[in-house]
C-alpha cells in the first residue's frame, strides 16, 4: 500500500504525507498529504475497481494497473471519510465527564490542540462556531465540521469528539447546525428571557407577574416563595417570596423555549445530542437563587441538559485573564456547583473560558471535573503570535488594520482595552512583537476581537499562505497552550 501511496505522490511532487493519516482501506490506501500551497487526500488503489466509493478528485492511472486519485479537501470528500471511517464524524458527548470547547475559526487548529488533548482525560469539542463567528469568517457549519474530519482524520483521533452549534438562539438556526452533524447546540436565551427584569423595583416586578397565568404563578407560590433549598454540604440556598415573582418575570417564556428546543433536537437525533443552556450573555451575575430556579424548572419540564453557563460575578472578557474578587468568585462558584449536581446533574459551562487562568483551580476542584469550558479565540491569538514571530511585517500590517476596525467590532464584544497602552508599533523590534500577543492584554483584546476584518479583508490571503508555511509551529504552540489550561484546570493525565 505504501508503494501506491508512493507512486501517486510522484504525480505531486515536492508534497508529503502526514505519517498518522495513512490508512488502509480494503484494497486501497487513504492518506492527507501537503505541498507548498495545499493540503489535499491521497487514495489509492490496485484498480480503479477497488476505489472507494465516495471520493471525487483528481484521478491518475499509476504502474501495474494501480489507480489513483488526488481529492480536494470538500463536502464531498469529507462525507466519503465520514462514511468509511465512522469515528471522523462528531458524537454526543453527554455520558462524558470532562469536555472542553476548543474552537477553531481558522479549520487548521485541531491537529495542535488533539495533541494536548490526547494526553488528558477529557473529550474535546473541536467544531465550534456561533453564528456571529461564522458571519465573521465567511464560514458555514459544514464547512467548521469537514474541516475537523480532515484533522481528525489525519491525527488519526479516535477517541471521539463533539461539535458546538455554539450560541444558538432559534429553531432554523439550529436545524443548520444539525443539517451540518453537530450533536451539541449551545441555547443562547438572551433573546427570550427578560433580563431588563434583574433591575426592576419589586412593584413592577410584582405587576408584570400578575399578568403571568394563574397556573404558574400558583406553581411559584406553592413551589418557590419563602422556601429553603438544602444542598450538599450543609449549603442552603433561600428564595423570598419577591425573588420568585421575579425569577417567574425573568426566565418563565426563557424555560418554556428551551422545553420547545429539547424537544425539536429529540425528534431529530433521539437520545444522542448535547443541550446546554446559556444564560451568561446578560450584565448582571446569576444570583444562586436565580440558577436554582432554572435548574429545578427545567429538571420540573423534563428537559435534560448536559450543561448549563450562568453569568458568573466579575468579568470574563475575551483574551485576559479574569478580572473581579477571586474569593466572592469561589464561594458563589462553590454554591453554583452544587446546584448543578442537586439539580439534573449537568456539568457546570464556562463561557469565554480560555487564559482564565486564576479562577481554573476552583473551577476544576468545585466540579471535581464534571465541567464544560468553552474557548474560542485563543487559539486564533496562537495563530496571531506564529505569525508575529515567523512573519513581523504582516503582523504589522494585521495590527494596524485591527487598529482600523476597532471601534466597529466594539460593538459586538464587551472589552476594555485601551489602545493607547500598546507600545508605538514603529519604534518596536521585530523581537518584541510575539511578546504582545503573548502577555499584553491591551494588545490580545486588540487582535481577539477584529479577527472578522483580518480573515475576510485584504490581509486573508498572506495570512493563510503564512499559516501553511507555518503549521508545524502553529500545531506546537497550541500543545503548549492547551496543555497549559489543561492542567491548571486539574485534569488527570491519561
Amino acid at each position: 500500500m505504501k508503494n501506491l501511496l508512493e507512486a501517486l505522490l510522484a504525480k505531486n511532487v515536492p508534497a508529503c504525507v502526514y505519517p498518522s493519516s495513512v490508512h488502509n482501506l480494503n484494497s486501497a490506501v487513504i492518506a492527507l498529504a501537503r505541498d507548498e500551497q495545499k493540503r489535499f487526500l491521497l487514495v489509492a488503489a490496485d484498480s480503479a475497481a477497488h476505489l472507494p466509493e465516495g471520493f471525487a478528485g483528481e484521478a491518475f492511472e499509476l504502474a501495474n494497473g494501480a489507480y489513483g486519485l488526488v481529492c480536494p479537501l470538500d463536502a464531498i470528500n469529507a462525507a466519503a471519510l465520514r462514511q468509511h471511517f465512522p469515528w471522523t464524524a462528531p458524537r454526543s458527548l453527554r455520558l462524558e465527564r470532562t469536555t472542553i470547547g476548543c474552537g477553531d475559526r481558522l479549520g487548521l487548529a485541531t491537529i495542535g490542540q488533539l495533541r494536548a488533548a490526547k494526553n488528558y482525560q477529557l473529550s474535546p469539542v473541536l467544531a465550534q462556531q456561533s453564528m456571529r463567528e461564522l458571519s465573521m469568517t465567511n464560514r458555514t457549519f459544514r464547512n467548521v465540521v469537514d474541516d475537523t474530519v480532515f484533522q481528525v482524520f489525519a491525527a488519526d483521533y479516535r477517541d471521539g469528539y463533539g461539535a458546538d452549534g455554539d450560541h444558538l438562539k432559534n429553531i432554523p438556526d439550529i436545524d443548520i447546525a444539525l443539517d451540518a452533524g453537530m450533536p451539541m447546540i449551545t441555547l443562547d436565551l438572551s433573546e427570550v428571557m427578560n433580563a431588563a427584569a434583574g433591575d426592576w423595583s419589586d412593584d413592577e416586578v410584582l405587576a408584570a407577574y400578575n399578568a403571568l397565568p394563574e397556573d404558574e404563578r400558583k406553581l411559584v407560590e406553592t413551589q418557590y416563595s419563602d422556601q429553603t433549598f438544602s444542598l450538599a454540604g450543609d449549603v442552603t440556598v433561600a428564595i423570598d417570596a419577591a425573588t420568585a415573582r421575579r425569577c417567574a418575570v425573568m426566565y418563565n417564556k426563557a424555560l418554556a423555549f428551551s422545553e420547545e428546543v429539547y424537544h425539536h433536537i429529540k425528534s431529530r437525533r433521539g437520545d444522542e445530542f448535547d443541550l446546554e443552556i446559556s444564560i451568561d450573555e446578560t450584565t448582571s451575575p446569576t444570583l444562586p437563587s436565580h440558577h436554582l430556579y432554572i435548574a429545578r424548572e427545567l429538571q420540573r419540564r423534563g428537559v435534560i441538559v448536559s450543561s448549563l453557563a450562568p453569568r458568573f460575578i466579575g468579568e470574563f472578557q475575551k483574551a485576559v485573564d479574569y478580572i473581579g474578587d477571586l474569593a466572592e468568585f469561589d464561594r458563589q462558584f462553590r454554591v453554583h456547583a452544587k446546584i448543578s449536581k442537586s439539580y439534573g446533574n449537568y456539568k457546570i459551562s464556562v463561557h469565554s473560558g480560555s487564559d482564565k487562568f486564576a479562577v481554573y483551580p476552583t473551577v476544576g476542584r468545585e466540579t471535581a471535573g464534571f465541567l464544560h469550558l468553552k474557548t474560542a479565540g485563543t487559539s486564533w491569538l496562537v495563530a496571531v503570535s506564529v505569525i508575529a514571530s515567523r512573519e513581523p511585517a504582516l503582523y504589522r500590517q494585521m495590527h494596524r488594520y485591527a487598529e482600523e476596525h476597532f471601534n466597529d467590532m466594539l460593538k459586538l464584544y464587551h472589552i476594555t482595552a485601551d489602545l493607547s497602552r500598546i507600545p508605538n508599533l514603529d519604534t518596536l523590534p521585530d523581537s518584541e512583537l510575539p511578546a504582545l500577543i503573548d502577555s499584553h492584554p491591551d494588545a490580545r483584546q486588540l487582535l481577539h476581537i477584529t479577527y472578522g476584518p483580518i480573515l475576510t479583508g485584504p490581509l486573508r490571503q498572506p495570512f493563510f499562505a503564512a499559516m501553511h508555511k507555518w503549521e508545524e509551529d502553529y500545531a506546537q504552540a497550541l500543545e503548549k497552550h492547551f496543555d497549559k489550561h489543561f492542567s491548571r484546570l486539574g485534569i488527570p493525565k491519561r
